[in-house]
């Protein structure tokens, strides 16, 4: 009978242990091994053909602007309220539909920008954009 000494029992392993890394090859292997048959199957897809071209019709942009006082203008041209809403009609049932780009002064009521946009609400005015300046 042999008895150990202390000395040989707290030495450190200087190998590593390979046991648990070829388990999990393996099993990684076996997965990789029954998925790859499944991912090779296809359907073959008769898909349709598609053009493209560009668009030719670039639609315009409206820039409606509200000043300071509450005047409408359409472009840089004043313009009031009755004519406003025919405008607006005649802008929406343009096809493509022009952008209506608003500008409102800071220093206006918020209730004329409003009206604007429940006018252009509407007209149907789909596209309603607002133009703000950085500071």
């Amino acid at each position: 009978m042999s008895f150990a000494t202390r000395d040989d029992a707290d030495e450190v392993m200087n190998e590593i242990n390979m046991t648990p890394l070829v388990d999990v090859m393996l099993v990684l292997l076996i997965i990789f091994i029954i998925t790859v048959p499944v991912m090779k199957h296809a359907v073959n897809v008769d898909l349709p053909r598609a053009v493209n071209q560009p668009e030719l019709i670039t639609p315009e942009t409206v820039r409606l602007s509200v000043a300071a006082e509450g005047d409408y203008f359409w472009n840089g041209t004043p313009i009031d309220d009755s004519e406003l809403a025919s405008r607006l009609q005649a802008e929406a049932a343009k096809e493509p539909q022009p952008e209506l780009h608003i500008n409102g002064d800071k220093a206006v009521r918020y209730e004329r920008v409003a009206q604007a946009m429940a006018a252009a609400q509407r007209a149907g005015v789909r596209k309603i954009g607002f133009i703000t300046e950085p500071q």
